[in-house]
């Protein structure tokens, strides 16, 4: 017969805890649930959009499970904060007299939880962790802050959360935020950040807790602004749609650039010297040109005729009134549409001087006579975007008038298609040529501007496309995130500073993670390796981790680059082990690979399919390996990564990628000779 558990069991008691607390939470959904709203709205617009904050309360207030409801809890030293305790979550919980049992890990008492330190204790005498597993509240873990004897050590849960395995989709880190990460995440709204971070630092993680802080502290204004998640790709923002979720936010709209510019169908491909120059800024100006020189200056007087009256504008009025609307900032659309009124203001002028008396309605008058609208239309035709960068690209005249000083012969040569397109509708477009009409249609119309964006893996995107992300918060900040160490487009920046001024935020501060914390030592370390080739004067990431992984490089017997079967012995190696497995491969190998796997009954997922249960095994394209992460990772043919892109910088920059998605082990199989980089050092 076992022992009873003393009742004094700190366990016990923070158990009970946690019972107390997901009772409240569920009487809180229950009241929410509960609520009637029949007789209080007025009008069944409201009554549908009362409906929808309701429906989206009740999911905001979902007890997961599996998810730890608590994870922290804080013993403030009196008087500060009354020497209150204050347990630290996910979100907000509150029993039914309204007092608080579990604060949510945004709020200002909340912060000494990831700063406080034995040389700044912030008034906490003791911070307690907590350990879980499977949703049950399993451990503690204390530091005694205030107690000057007690040493300072790393958290032993905090290490055993960082390098728990993963499965499935990204998870959050609200229970191991660093201080660093945690100054980065509480950043104020008015100002734009960049986060310069190597793989592992938790640079993706901390701009997704960024948006759910904002939207805690400012939630009023973003609710009225908009916010925006932008991601590389598809895979990459699946990967990530738990995040925000698991934090309670619901209304966070995810998309990749290519989705913000989808003006129409992508149906073709750029060679990447032609990418090049479309992505290059010089092409906004080129824009311009092409876009205001649809303006022409009338040579002809005006004669409006109302009733037995007719009034005469001269055409050097009509000129000036043209010049003065071209010279004043504003939208191409916005100053057409301004050009009929300005021209019934100066014939309104003439009626006063003649003893009349018009007023607003007699000037709209005038604004839709026939003569005034033809004028208009002669003058100032409207613009549409797609068909004038149709015409940009097929039109050699046109583009080199409006590109003369701006691109060069040779770059004109490489803008032109070669076989010009009849409609928009018929042509072949490409992901850059979107981008162009994108600008254009900015030129004519003005984009609308979100409160906050967070950018992803910025330093892959093209000057053009930095400008197409600026318009999107022009009245608004951004948190940019990225490593420039992993871009890997011909396009990629090679400076924060440029990129920075493409997107319209010069002013932005620049931040930079070098502590890792997801990648393992002996991995990250052999992935250094290429820094000095690739990204020379960049800092190599430092990872923090106890734990130093598994690393193994193996040579396949046979043919170079036929390493199949031993890629598939591999995953059978790695899959004896807890966790996610990414068989990371260059693309023009995928399909090979696939037939192995195949034919050795061994299911497997692409890259976005890691929320099913089918298999723990994702075959992963080199190219969209950018920001997953695995448990394990094998890597399949370390040259034929680097080969598979257009120039040797590049290449190693894809493997620098490719080598750093493993959580807890690297195992990287070659029968072809490794990069020279790589290769063992004596």
């Amino acid at each position: 017969m076992s022992a009873a558990v003393p009742t004094d069991d700190p366990l016990v008691r923070e158990r009970a805890h946690l019972s107390s607390s997901r009772a409240a939470l569920r009487a809180m959904r229950e009241e929410v649930e509960a609520l009637d709203i029949k007789d209080v709205t007025a009008n069944w617009v409201n009554s549908i959009v009362l409906e929808r904050q309701i429906e989206d309360r009740i999911k905001a207030l979902a007890d997961l499970s599996h998810t730890p409801l608590f994870f922290g809890r804080l013993d403030y030293l009196p008087p500060t904060q009354h020497g209150q305790r204050f347990y630290i979550g996910r979100r907000h919980v509150h029993d039914a007299q309204g007092d608080p049992m579990v604060i949510d890990w945004r709020a200002p008492v909340s912060q000494p939880y990831y700063q406080a330190s034995k040389k700044d204790p912030q008034d906490v005498g003791l911070r307690r962790r907590f350990g879980y597993t499977g949703g049950e509240l399993t451990a503690y873990e204390d530091e005694r802050l205030s107690d000057p004897g007690e040493l300072e050590r790393t958290s032993r849960l905090l290490q055993a959360e960082i390098e728990r395995p993963r499965v499935g989709p990204m998870r959050d880190i609200v229970a191991t935020i660093q201080p660093e990460q945690d100054e980065i995440v509480r950043s104020d709204l008015s100002g734009t950040l960049c986060v310069q971070g190597g793989p592992g630092t938790g640079k993706t993680a901390v701009g997704l807790h960024r948006v759910a802080y904002l939207l805690y502290a400012h939630r009023e204004r973003l609710a009225r602004t908009g916010t925006l998640v932008i991601g590389p790709n598809r895979s990459f923002l699946q990967y990530i749609e738990q995040v925000l979720p698991a934090l309670g936010e619901l209304e966070v709209k995810q998309a990749t650039v290519d989705d913000l510019v989808a003006h129409v169908e992508v149906r073709g491909a750029d060679a990447a010297a032609t990418a090049v120059v479309k992505g290059d800024a010089r092409m906004a100006e080129v824009l311009r040109r092409a876009v205001w020189s649809h303006v022409s200056l009338p040579t002809e007087p005006l004669m409006v005729v109302r009733g037995s009256r007719r009034w005469r504008v001269p055409a050097y009025e009509l000129e000036e009134i043209v010049r003065e609307l071209t010279e004043r900032d504003i939208r191409y659309g916005a100053a057409r549409e301004a050009l009929p009124q300005r021209i019934a203001h100066a014939v309104l002028v003439r009626m006063e001087q003649a003893g009349e008396a018009p007023d607003d309605r007699v000037q709209n008058a005038v604004a839709r006579n026939a003569a005034v609208k033809a004028l208009v239309k002669e003058c100032w035709p409207p613009v549409d975007p797609a068909k004038l960068v149709l015409r940009l690209l097929g039109d050699a005249e046109f583009l080199a008038e409006h590109s003369a000083g701006v691109l060069t012969d040779e770059e004109r040569k490489l803008l032109l298609w070669e076989k010009p397109a009849r409609s928009v509708r018929t042509a072949r477009w490409s992901a850059a040529d979107t981008v162009l009409i994108d600008e254009a249609t900015d030129l004519v119309e003005r984009t609308h501007s979100l409160g906050h964006v967070v950018l992803d893996e910025a330093q892959d995107l093209s000057p053009m496309q930095y400008r197409a992300v600026g318009r999107r918060c022009t009245t608004g900040s951004a948190t940019v995130l990225g490593d420039l160490a992993q871009g890997t487009t011909p396009w990629a920046t090679r400076s924060w500073e440029d990129a920075l001024g493409h997107l319209g935020k010069p002013e932005a501060r620049v931040e930079e993670l070098t502590a890792g914390f997801r990648v393992p030592s002996e991995v990250i370390a052999y992935a250094s390796r290429l820094l000095p080739h690739m990204a020379p004067g960049l800092a190599p990431v430092e990872s923090v981790r106890e734990n130093p992984g598994a690393f193994e490089v193996r040579e396949a017997a046979g043919a170079a680059g036929d390493s199949a079967g031993a890629v598939v012995a591999a995953c059978v190696d790695a899959l004896a082990h807890e966790g996610s497995i990414g068989l990371i491969a260059a693309d023009a190998r995928i399909a090979p690979l696939a037939a192995a796997l195949e034919a050795a009954g061994m299911p497997y997922l692409s890259p976005g399919e890691e929320t099913t249960a089918e298999s723990r095994l994702t075959l992963v394209p080199a190219s969209l390996a950018k920001g997953l992460e695995y448990d394990h990772v094998v890597l399949d043919e370390p040259a034929a990564v680097v080969d598979g892109e257009p120039d040797e910088r590049t290449g190693l920059r894809r493997l620098y990628v490719a080598l750093t998605r493993a959580v807890s082990g690297l195992t990287i199989v070659h029968a072809a000779p490794l990069p020279e980089q790589l290769e063992p050092r004596a």
